[in-house]
């Protein structure tokens, strides 16, 4: 038998309408839930129920997303918008805590109920019609599972902390620990016997040798040090171990919060090698005092590693007392720190594109459009001095106006060019080839 619903309108004259269920499953990612059904097994069971009451479920949809952040689940948005065109007008879902344990998407399920567009909605043991005691009731069991959800945040923090000071802070050893596995040792690391020497010798050779980061990093990949998922560190790693305070014995949690704690690991240096550490690469670390802007960066590879290209400016004082600028494009050495590929000067590597001008495959239509708005903006010029006569019909080859843009071009026209080519471009010793 069709289940229906009936609703007042027009002067309270009732209207029967056939109720239309979307079936919605959503996966538990709450700790205590992990013997909850799974989706599938959600979908059997509603299904099951569906056929025993004769209800007529028109789509199914299954959600693994978190319901805790408001209007972040997109099979759940989905659905709101469906029941809003009217696709459906009713629920078929395995609990009230599956379709919201936040105040936001509870709120638009009962709005959805107040307009009549939501008719029902049934669980596994409960059913809800906009009704007010039922509603009531569905706030409630909505409003409970937000409840759980802000006192389980409460209660991971106070437990986070409580590890904190008693010395364990939490989350992933850094390299040169493990973290215990024994769920009695929650957050406990002990020294990773592999690695922890090797740790302490970066910071030794820092200290005592004067070694760079670069220095240390060709070290590392020289006696083939591996980190635990098996991998070489990466430049940054090394800056973050050297720069890590646990290793000495103290730790920050949250990164940033400036709340400290004494750490129960075993340090691995003590704090004077860190001190020392710490000054020698203060000493060596030099600021940027501004962002620069380079035209051809990001836009061109190496033609050895593959890495890409990057830039820097150089100045050289004159006799006159004045000063020189050059800019110099070089290989960033991602992918290979020994790349001997050998820097060019822009104005050399202008040369080069121009050379290459009539061989690189070019947009032509975005290039000509480009040449059709510096017309237009000459026009513009021209209207504002007087002038009433207006340029037209001015032929400019794509691949000469582009030219123009490489030795004339601002930085910004330079770079938008550079998109308009189909052809990728390689710098290999300070030549531009096409890949």
């Amino acid at each position: 038998m069709e289940q229906t619903a009936t609703i007042k309108v027009n002067n309270f004259q009732p209207k029967i309408i056939s109720l239309k269920y979307c079936l919605y499953a959503r996966k538990s990612t709450e700790a205590e839930d992990k013997q909850a059904l799974s989706i599938e097994s959600q979908v059997k069971e509603m299904v099951a129920l569906a056929e025993r009451d004769h209800l007529d479920v028109v789509d199914i949809k299954r959600e693994s997303h978190s319901s805790k952040e408001v209007g972040q689940r997109e099979v759940f948005n989905q659905m709101i918008n469906e029941i809003k065109a009217g696709k459906y007008n009713a629920i078929l879902t395995w609990a009230p805590d599956r379709l919201s344990r936040n105040a936001g998407d509870l709120g638009s399920i009962v709005d959805l109920m107040d307009k009549k567009l939501i008719l029902e909605i049934r669980t596994f043991s409960q059913k809800f019609t906009d009704n007010p005691n039922e509603k009531f009731l569905l706030m409630i069991l909505g409003s409970q599972a937000k409840l759980e959800n802000d006192n389980k945040a409460v209660n991971v923090k106070r437990g986070l902390r409580t590890r904190c000071e008693m010395g364990f802070r939490p989350g992933v050893a850094p390299t040169g620990y493990l973290n215990e596995k024994n769920v009695d040792k929650r957050c406990q690391a002990r020294l990773d016997p592999k690695r922890a020497p090797v740790i302490k010798q970066m910071f030794e050779k820092v200290a005592h040798e004067g070694l760079s980061g670069r220095k240390v990093y060709r070290w590392l990949r020289e006696i083939n040090f591996k980190a635990k998922s098996g991998k070489p560190l990466v430049m940054a790693n090394i800056y973050l171990i050297l720069r890590n305070t646990f290793y000495y014995g103290e730790f920050e949690y949250p990164v940033g919060s400036n709340n400290w704690y004494a750490g129960k690991h075993t340090p691995i240096i003590d704090k004077e090698l860190f001190d020392k550490v710490q000054t020698n690469l203060n000493e060596n670390f030099v600021p940027k005092t501004e962002s620069k802007e380079f035209a051809f960066t990001k836009l061109i590879k190496c033609g050895y590693c593959g890495s890409g290209i990057s830039a820097d400016e150089r100045f050289r004082k004159l006799k006159n007392g004045g000063t020189n600028r050059h800019v110099y494009y070089f290989c960033t050495q991602a992918r290979n720190i020994d790349c001997k590929n050998q820097p060019i000067k822009e104005e050399d590597l202008i040369n080069e594109l121009v050379e290459l001008m009539d061989k690189i495959n070019l947009d032509e239509l975005g290039v000509k459009s480009k040449v059709e708005q510096e017309i237009s903006r000459m026009n513009r010029f021209k209207n504002i001095l007087g002038q009433k006569r207006e340029t037209t019909n001015i032929e400019v080859s794509s691949r000469d106006y582009a030219k123009y843009l490489l030795r004339e071009g601002t930085i910004l026209e330079k770079r938008e060019l550079l998109y308009f080519l189909k052809s990728k471009l390689t710098l290999k010793d300070r030549k531009i080839s096409l890949e």
